[in-house]
């Protein structure tokens, strides 16, 4: 006789992916016995989560306006040489209003503190020794290193300021490399969140994950300092390392999505493959999930063949975007990555909107090369074959 199930589904980590799959689930179906697990006393984290509007479907972004916290009508990039303001609306979310509203909907289906231990596609061990019991069971914990990805990275140090006067910034700034450029491709992004509040954060796409807190931080009071703002309080601080793709090798990362409880969200390779955004493929993700339960019973088994199907599709769809990251990191010189984004900004507007969806069409990707090449020629041909710079990444 099977083992009684405690649960119709378990998730494990309480971050975007998991903290928007349980939120999306307990809303389409309310009776659904499920259990959200998170080690910290708070969802989401300590992070500020952003979007361009033609990111999302129509019905994707109803789904989640009730987790936005602020909106913009467009916003601003600006480089040596060059300065845009681009139309495309962008939206925030702030993590402590999607622990607010994700822990309201949940109740006491979200257990915080949780020690997890152990994960399996049908059971969640915890540090106690009890043994939560599931059909379906899905693994939301976060990036895991692995010999089959090559990987850049995306770091930033962001501290919300208040202001002691307005600080009259109308759009977000998402880059400003006109600032001296170091570590590989720097820049300043700036979101204005109300008259005298506003975050910085001082960014890098980099080869190495490390991060300078403290010189990040002079940074950060030495750009405020510059546009004429006198800091009154830091209200928050936050940081991160997003991985940014270059190469992979497709069959053996995506088989560990048939091995034990599924995988979603960084874990999973469910985020932009050039910017590290992950609110769009965390959303895209969900409501693929949330659907799957409407149609009947969820189980590890059926959740782990959606996502290998949803994975083989974009990590297929997405290989152009990884050849970029190569030429990006392995052709570039790193004082002149900016020089790449600055060509890339004076593209038309719908083409950087289907960019930053993951929606490039094959004129779009023809068009992104054509004309004077933003790296070395040669250099940009030893950064073809992805197979070659996944096998040098893992013998360095």
């Amino acid at each position: 006789m099977a083992e009684r199930a405690d649960f119709d589904i378990i998730i494990v980590g309480g971050g975007l992916s998991g903290g928007l799959l349980a939120w999306l689930l307990k809303q389409r179906r309310p009776g659904l016995n499920l259990r959200l697990l998170e080690r910290d006393a708070t969802l989401g984290g300590n992070h500020t989560w952003s979007f361009f509007e033609s990111d999302l479907s129509a019905a994707e972004a109803r789904a989640i306006a009730p987790l936005v916290t602020s909106s913009w009508p467009g916003y601003r990039v600006h480089f040596p040489g060059y300065e845009r303001e681009l139309t495309t609306g962008y939206h925030s979310i702030a993590s402590q209003h999607f622990h607010a509203v994700v822990a309201a909907t949940l109740g006491d289906d979200a257990i915080l503190g949780a020690d997890v231990m152990a994960v399996a596609a049908d059971h969640v061990t915890l540090a106690s020794g009890a043994v939560l019991r599931a059909p379906c069971v899905i693994d939301a914990r976060g990036a895991q290193p692995s010999p089959f990805l090559a990987l850049g990275f995306q770091k930033f140090l962001g501290l919300e300021l208040r202001l002691a006067a307005p600080h009259r910034q109308r759009l977000p700034i998402i880059m400003d490399a006109t600032v001296p450029q170091d570590n590989g491709y720097r820049f300043v992004y700036t979101l204005p969140l109300s008259a005298d509040r506003i975050l910085i954060e001082d960014t890098y796409y980099s080869d190495d994950a490390s991060l300078s807190m403290d010189a990040l931080r002079a940074r950060i009071t030495d750009y405020a300092q510059r546009q004429g703002w006198t800091i009154a309080e830091i209200v928050r601080t936050e940081h991160g390392v997003l991985p940014i793709i270059l190469a992979g090798d497709m069959e053996r990362y995506l088989a560990l999505q048939t091995e034990g409880a599924p995988r979603i969200g960084l874990a999973a390779a469910f985020f932009h493959p050039t910017t590290g955004y992950s609110l769009p493929d965390a959303t895209h993700v969900a409501m693929l999930l949330a659907d799957h339960a409407e149609a009947g019973a969820l189980t590890s088994a059926g959740v782990s063949a959606r996502l290998l199907a949803h994975a083989k599709t974009i990590w297929r769809e997405r290989g152009y975007f990884r050849l970029l990251n190569r030429m990006m990191f392995r052709a570039g010189h790193p004082r002149e990555r900016y020089t790449i984004l600055q060509r890339f900004y004076r593209l038309d507007t719908a083409l950087v909107q289907r960019f930053y969806a993951a929606r490039l069409t094959w004129s779009d990707r023809l068009r992104l090369v054509i004309g004077k090449p933003p790296v070395p020629l040669r250099s940009a041909l030893g950064c073809l074959s992805e197979a070659r710079m996944l096998k040098r990444h893992n013998n360095a």
